[in-house]
């Protein structure tokens, strides 16, 4: 194998002269194994490739990461390395180090062979469609029968009262060895400490307190809770159908349950995912001597879990199903955060929002809630009239049209080395047809000519690829912006176009922040994604796909902040304070409170009351203007009107 090997790569060398721009890859698999593992890999590899004469480029690694995962940090930067032209060769120690997925090792291969970059391996050579398939098949049923065994292994420590991994609130594990020296694995014992704490919460429950009431009395004393953290009703309580939670764990009562959920990994995301087992499956030892709760306190605590789930509401909320409704119904779902503690804001009622670490955990002192139609009416104000001004448009119209340029300046560079080896390959074809027809033979001359005819084919195609267009955006954005946003307003009360509304809309918000003040009043702080904003006001209905890289790297840097203070205010007032400013622009690693200015004036409150609001910004020019005895406070929606009547008061 080791000379076809060489002669294979030799003659890729001569091919391709001067040498072949290599990367190597190195991975092992779990933390169980010696981080030497990758040195070891990168000089087996780095050896073959001096022999060949190549020129390592870069070296790309991933520790303790499974084969059967594809979103791996190294692998991903060798993939962007290989769609740059940077390399055009790849060496690993073995297929395997690559990829154990049939799915993921074929979708590499593929890449691989679209870019003109060889695939080699120290054990395997030069690697090929068959072998793809081959090893693809074999590692996959590796992993399939690397699980079998280790579960079979993990049901045979249960069998003799071992735990089969983890540790549960109130024991602690065992060390030991055996006569050979050998760990002794899956020893438990109860530590005095948590166990108290575990028959605390059993006596607090039965005696009629509630998992969210238990949990914020441990988190006030300052007790960890299982994960290191604070304690949640859930930790508490549970899930009935998987056995979880403190009061369910049949642990405390001597009997040890495993196998109630199995993992099995998402092929979009690559992320492990918990599946219940079916109550058959359950295995069960008995362990008496890590009991920690007598039967009597268990069976209360039993009965009183058994009959809330028998309750009326518990029942109506089963029928219902609410937890399959995945399409958030409300602007704020999953957007509104408490600015005290940074914890989300909960559902309260059907009205109120309120802090979910001040009500589960007891761990944040703002236990005041804001009605959500209130948010949501500031929230809807604050995008259509302010956070898309014509200055902030302006600000970043000029920094987009520069990345932009930046882009296509990198892009043109691209292209002329690109041309650069289409010349020289083109050279190199000619001399090798001249030498031919000349009468010169040689071993490997074929496949010489073949690799440089693709070679040639791959860089024709790139150069064949058409420029992305330069993406425009409307002259008059803002006013395009802010009726897009005006009529997904309106479309919120239609409730045929609703649902959409509401996914549009929040796409514009990506974090809301709301934090009591002194009295009643509360300061929300709104974040939105301006790169989205831009989106809804481009001049085609498809961006260019220039203007989508540069959105999308926009995205994830520049954000609009607006602050909204509002408070009940007596219903004296008749004097109306207004400073204006531009909204705030923030880019990574600036300070974007550092010259905040603000806006404030009064708004009609649902109660029918008046309220003040109070936009931060941090934009010059500012410029303040003063109305004295006005008769009537100015609505969001009465801005413009309200410049008309007082451009004389306007000063820098």
């Amino acid at each position: 194998m080791a000379w076809a090997y060489s002669e294979v790569i030799m003659s890729l060398v001569s091919a391709s002269a001067p040498s072949p721009r290599v990367a190597i890859y190195a991975r092992f698999s779990t933390d169980m194994q010696r981080e030497a593992s990758i040195d070891d890999q990168v000089r087996v590899c780095t050896a073959h490739i001096d022999r060949m004469g190549g020129t390592v480029v870069e070296v790309f690694t991933d520790y303790a990461i499974s084969g059967a995962n594809n979103n791996r940090p190294g692998l991903i930067q060798l993939m962007a390395a290989v769609g740059d032209g940077r390399i055009n060769m790849v060496v690993a120690e073995a297929l395997d180090r690559v990829s154990r997925d049939q799915e993921h090792i074929a979708g590499i291969y593929k890449q691989l062979t679209f870019a003109g970059v060889q695939l080699f391996t120290t054990s395997e050579g030069p690697i090929t469609e068959l072998q793809i398939g081959f090893k693809g098949t074999m590692n996959a049923l590796f992993l399939k029968d690397l699980g079998d065994k280790t579960h079979r292994g993990l049901e045979g420590r249960v069998s003799q009262g071992k735990s089969a991994g983890g540790k549960a609130f109130g024991y602690r594990i065992v060390h030991q060895l055996d006569a050979r020296g050998e760990p002794i694995r899956g020893d438990r014992a109860i530590d005095p400490a948590e166990a108290s704490i575990v028959i605390r919460i059993f006596m607090m429950f039965a005696a009629g307190h509630s998992p969210r009431a238990i949990a914020k009395a441990l988190n006030t004393e300052g007790i960890l809770g299982p994960d290191g953290g604070a304690w949640q009703d859930t930790t508490i309580r549970g899930h009935q159908g998987r056995g979880t939670g403190i009061l369910r764990n049949q642990l405390y009562i001597g009997v040890m349950v495993w196998n109630r959920q199995r993992y099995i990994k998402d092929p979009a995301t690559c992320k492990r995912v918990s599946r219940p087992n079916p109550v058959s499956e359950w295995k069960y030892a008995d362990v008496p001597h890590l009991r920690i709760v007598d039967q009597d306190l268990w069976d209360r605590a039993q009965a009183r879990l058994d009959g809330i789930r028998a309750s009326d509401r518990s029942q109506k909320a089963r029928e219902r199903e609410f937890w399959k409704d995945r399409r958030p119904k409300h602007l704020l779902t999953g957007k509104a955060y408490c600015g005290c503690c940074g914890g989300s804001l909960a559902t309260i009622g059907q009205d109120y929002l309120a802090c979910s670490a001040a009500r589960n955990k007891g761990t944040c002192e703002n236990g005041r809630g804001i009605r959500r139609n209130v948010v949501e009416t500031l929230i809807l104000d604050a995008l259509k009239s302010r956070l898309m001004a014509p200055e902030l448009v302006k600000e970043f119209s000029s920094a987009f049209i520069a990345e932009t340029n930046k882009m296509r300046a990198e892009a043109e560079s691209g292209r002329v080395l690109v041309e650069r080896d289409h010349a020289s390959v083109c050279r190199k074809l000619t001399g090798l047809i001249d030498a031919i027809a000349d009468g010169f033979r040689a071993p490997g001359l074929q496949t010489q000519l073949d690799d440089l005819e693709r070679r040639k084919a791959d860089l024709e195609r790139r150069l064949s690829e058409p420029h992305a267009p330069q993406p425009r955006l409307h002259p008059n954005l803002a006013e395009v912006y802010h009726t897009r946003v005006t009529s997904l307003h309106d479309a919120l009360a239609d409730p045929a176009s609703s649902t959409e509304a509401i996914e549009i809309i929040r796409s514009l918000i990506e974090r809301i922040e709301v934090r009591p003040t002194e009295g009643k009043g509360f300061e929300i702080e709104l974040i939105g994604d301006i790169a989205n904003m831009i989106e809804l006001g481009l001049e085609t209905k498809k961006a260019a796909p220039g203007g989508a890289a540069v959105l999308g790297q926009y995205r994830s840097s520049v954000k609009v902040v607006a602050g909204a203070r509002h408070h009940l205010p007596r219903t004296s007032h008749k004097r109306l304070k207004f400073a204006a400013g531009i909204g705030l622009l923030a880019y990574p690693n600036s300070d974007t409170r550092e010259h905040p200015s603000a806006f404030r004036l009064l708004i009609p409150h649902v109660s029918g009351q008046w309220q003040f609001i109070e936009f931060r910004t941090g934009l010059a020019p500012r410029w303040k203007l003063h109305i004295e005895d006005a008769d009537e406070p100015f609505t969001v929606g009465g801005l413009d009107q309200m410049r008309h009547l007082v451009d004389d008061h306007v000063f820098q």
